[in-house]
């Protein structure tokens, strides 16, 4: 699941890049929205994965 989450979180930074870089300026609203999103899912799995280890 962690994996997963990492995916995402990069999948959501190359959107941003391109968003943000003008290449494609109306995706990056929903850029912003996927990166936070996947964030949060990437730093609660990573909480997540790091407790059940202990």
């Amino acid at each position: 699941m962690l994996g997963w989450s990492l995916l995402f979180l990069v999948i959501a930074i190359i959107a941003a890049i391109f968003g943000f870089g003008g290449i494609a300026a109306a995706s990056a609203g929903i850029a912003k929205i996927l990166f936070f999103i996947f964030l949060v899912i990437f730093l609660i799995t990573l909480f997540m994965g790091m407790t059940r280890r202990v």
